[in-house]
C-alpha cells in the first residue's frame, strides 16, 4: 500500500507540473490578463491549427488524469487510515 502511495504522489508531481506547463503553451484569446500587458497585440484569425488543437487534447488527458491521481490519493488515504 505504502509503494503505491508513493507511485501516485510521484504521478501527482509529474503531472501539476507538466500541467502547468501545457496551460502556459496555450495562445491568449483575448478580453483577460493577456490584454492587460500587450498580449491583445496579435491578430485573432479564430482558426486553430493543428498544432494547437493537440495542445488542447494534451492539456485535457493530462488534466483528468491529474484528476484521477487527487481521487485515488484521497481514497487510499482515507482507507488506509
Amino acid at each position: 500500500m505504502e509503494a503505491l502511495k508513493i507511485a501516485l504522489q510521484i504521478l501527482l508531481g509529474i503531472t501539476s507540473l507538466l500541467l502547468t506547463l501545457l496551460i502556459l503553451l496555450h495562445k491568449g484569446r483575448g478580453g483577460g490578463l493577456s490584454d492587460m500587458f500587450g498580449g491583445g497585440m496579435s491578430s485573432n484569425l479564430g482558426s486553430s491549427g493543428v498544432a494547437e488543437r493537440n495542445l488542447n487534447r494534451f492539456t485535457v488527458v493530462l488534466g483528468i488524469t491529474w484528476g484521477v491521481v487527487i481521487v485515488g490519493l484521497g481514497l487510499l488515504m482515507s482507507y488506509s487510515s
